[in-house]
């Protein structure tokens, strides 16, 4: 997120800032751009021109917040519209458990929950403006083979992670609260990806967060596998049940997510299967257990 708030505040929250609240002695600062330095980065900025320059907290938590807000909300309308109008099998809201108006009620409850997971998300994106975190810049720094080596590695850490997590999720004297308003959703909708509540939503973030204060991970890296991640969380919320694929015992795909939906307490996982083989949570997809089978029944 530092790269991202470095980038909008070169091109737009510079200016923003300095109109929101302008220094009261500009008149003798130039009014050109100058060379500012922060904890990630060195830049042509306008911070001459703002009583809250850019290294001031309060202003990037600000600045933070609407990012995280837009980003997300732009995220989550673009992949899941695009999964529901060219992926979702729209014969799926026949079942009988599709709820009326689901949808709708998707959409509604992410939109209730991004402000909140927003604010709990804060602190790991500010400590990363900060210089905590271990993302770096040039790819000479640790090399080519750990560049490449590190999209696995990140993608098989953060999947055990939240294994455990939505697994404790899961556990009777939470799941009510926490977990259970996600697994109303009995039939998925791409729209279901972020209709949980907004706890549920921010534990199971906190291994990407986490990854970056341990590892160390390219900057522009971690921002595609940031894009990444909510692409593959709405892709297998798309109720599809392809069976019989090379990677379906590795890969934990829609099929196995939509399983997790009807049966609950299998396929905790998020990327590959792995973790349920060895946490013994694993049920291999078949086309036998594919709702659109119920939907044939009644026809």
């Amino acid at each position: 997120m530092d790269l991202v708030l470095h980038l909008a505040d070169d091109y737009l929250l510079d200016k923003v800032w300095a109109r929101l609240l302008p220094l009261n002695n500009h008149l003798d600062l130039p009014s050109y751009a100058h060379l500012s330095t922060s904890a990630n980065f060195t830049s042509i900025a306008y911070l001459s021109e703002s009583a809250w320059p850019r290294d001031y907290i309060p202003r990037q938590i600000i600045s933070l917040s609407v990012i995280t807000l837009i980003g997300i909300h732009c995220l989550y309308f673009l992949f899941a519209w695009l999964s529901y109008r060219f992926i979702f099998n729209h014969d799926m809201m026949r079942h009988p458990r599709f709820l009326e108006n689901q949808v709708k009620q998707e959409i509604l409850c992410s939109l209730q929950a991004f402000p909140t997971m927003t604010i709990l998300t804060l602190p790991w994106f500010q400590a990363e403006v900060m210089g905590y975190s271990k993302l770096y810049d040039s790819v000479e720094d640790y090399g080519w083979v750990y560049f490449g080596l590190s999209v696995p590695f990140f993608l098989f850490c953060t999947d055990y992670g939240i294994y455990w997590i939505h697994r404790l999720l899961h556990h009777p004297t939470i799941y009510k609260t926490f977990h259970k308003p996600h697994h109303k959703w009995i039939i998925p909708t791409p729209f279901a990806s972020h209709a949980f509540h907004p706890v549920d939503g921010y534990l199971q973030s906190v291994p990407y967060h986490f990854f970056i204060f341990v590892f160390p991970l390219h900057r522009w890296l971690y921002l595609g596998l940031f894009v990444f991640v909510n692409f593959w969380t709405i892709l297998i919320h798309d109720s599809d049940m392809v069976t019989g694929h090379a990677l379906e015992k590795v890969i934990n795909g829609p099929a196995h997510h939509t399983l997790h939906h009807l049966y609950f307490t299998v396929n905790y996982g998020q990327y590959f299967t792995w973790a349920d083989r060895v946490g013994g949570s694993y049920r291999q997809p078949e086309s036998s257990l594919d709702p659109m089978l119920e939907i044939k029944k009644q026809s």
